[in-house]
């Protein structure tokens, strides 16, 4: 089965329908943005999530105990005839990523139309190669329901046939900047690629 593409930054139009997330939302101190990035000889044209993390607590929100996080996903995408537009990723078993990352946590996150709105499917992204390119593939089924930032019991399979959203966030709460490049995020079939990436994770 042909690969399915889901995010391609390589197309500068990708970006625009992105949005940024961070504490700052809820009056914190972390910065987050987006950029396109040109292809050069040495890599592709790609989106740069890039920013600063800051646990500082908002003085006038004492409500809000914790802070230092940054996050991205796309926006919700506009109607169709049939109604909402959704990705239907259900024949494929991976979520492949094409990345550079400086090598903090990051997580991906997957938004889907279950019955808990503010559910999110996470899976930890690892890199081998920081701040080299490299491509992981994510099995769907290895995704954990979480909520709020908690895994969720009971762990009821993703609705991979209605995936609304997809993303990336840092959680990890270590202050001080941040940088993450995608290039594509695309659904497959492909074992062998997968295969190979399996052997060379670190033990």
């Amino acid at each position: 089965m042909t690969p399915y593409h889901l995010l391609d930054f390589t197309d500068p139009e990708t970006i625009t329908t992105c949005k940024v997330m961070s504490d700052a939302d809820m009056g914190g101190f972390s910065t987050a943005q987006l950029d396109q990035v040109s292809a050069t000889a040495s890599e592709p044209a790609h989106m740069r999530f890039h920013g600063s993390i800051s646990i500082d607590l908002p003085p006038d929100r004492p409500d809000i105990q914790r802070s230092g996080y940054a996050a991205w996903r796309n926006k919700d995408r506009g109607p169709t005839l049939f109604g909402k537009s959704l990705w239907d990723v259900d024949p494929y078993l991976y979520l492949a990523l094409r990345f550079k990352s400086d090598g903090r946590k990051y997580f991906v996150n997957v938004q889907t139309e279950s019955i808990v709105h503010t559910d999110i499917h996470q899976h930890r992204l690892y890199s081998r190669r920081p701040r080299e390119w490299e491509t992981v593939f994510l099995r769907w089924a290895d995704f954990v329901r979480t909520n709020h930032g908690e895994v969720v019991e009971p762990q009821n399979e993703m609705m991979t046939q209605k995936v609304r959203t997809l993303g990336i966030g840092l959680t990890d709460r270590v202050p001080g900047p941040f940088e993450l490049c995608v290039a594509n995020m695309w659904t497959t079939n492909r074992m062998e690629d997968v295969d190979a990436y399996e052997k060379e994770e670190p033990s």
